[in-house]
């Protein structure tokens, strides 16, 4: 076990995140002892696993007690502790919002992007789907349409904005498409930020640019309806 321990935290250090699939990765994830373990081993260096069961990937990151020795009060940090500015942390968490609100409706729902969940009455009861098969993408140039002018200019959201995100694994783009990267969904709180965006300034912002927001979180079970007829 020993090998395997220093293997799997060294590889966390490299990549900072690795997919659910990885073998060392489910044996950290089923295997409590091993799991101890690489906390430890983790924890000794000041960092933690972060595991989002609703994300395809695993990754590390600070643990609490070390951010204020590792960043400081330094204004670069202000806006976020992987020193974004605030221009590239709006738009990520805008991108956030049109990708990983729907994905976490289908996962709660057990759909994927290819099934209107009415074929299969057992639906809930199928495993947890994850990846590209539940997150949807966005198309750049209707993100640079809708956002752009808010943010700068359409150079400097490709070059600056978009650049970054992608260079620190947030996104992914590929043929024109915005792709949900390793860490969009394992390092944002989904309970934290859902709610904020569906109720905020921000939904109605998107509402405005065609990109409405689900009337309520995934784990909000909707009002009943009273004015409603009765099923059959």
């Amino acid at each position: 076990m020993e090998q395997q321990i220093r293997t799997l935290t060294a590889r966390l250090l490299a990549s900072r995140s690795l997919p659910r699939s990885d073998a060392l990765v489910r044996r950290a994830l089923v295997d409590d002892a091993f799991r101890v373990e690489l906390d430890n081993r983790l924890a000794a260096v000041g960092l933690q696993l972060i595991d989002n069961p609703y994300a395809d990937h695993v990754a590390v990151a600070l643990a609490g007690d070390m951010h204020e020795p590792v960043f400081g009060a330094g204004r670069e940090y202000a806006a976020s502790n992987v020193g974004l500015t605030r221009d590239q942390l709006a738009l990520l968490i805008v991108i956030w919002a049109l990708i990983v609100l729907p994905k976490r409706e289908r996962q709660i729902n057990r759909q994927k992007l290819s099934d209107d969940g009415q074929n299969d009455m057992f639906g809930h009861e199928a495993p947890l789907p994850r990846g590209e098969e539940v997150a949807g993408s966005i198309v750049e140039a209707s993100l640079l349409a809708d956002f752009a002018p808010v943010l700068g200019h359409k150079t400097y959201v490709q070059g600056k904005l978009l650049s970054r995100l992608a260079q620190l694994g947030f996104i992914e783009r590929r043929g024109g498409l915005i792709h949900e990267g390793p860490l969009l969904d394992v390092l944002l709180d989904y309970r934290l930020l859902a709610d904020r965006i569906i109720h905020g300034t921000l939904g109605e912002v998107l509402a405005q640019a065609g990109h409405p927001p689900p009337e309520h979180d995934a784990f909000t079970a909707p009002e009943p309806d009273y004015d409603a007829p009765p099923a059959d």
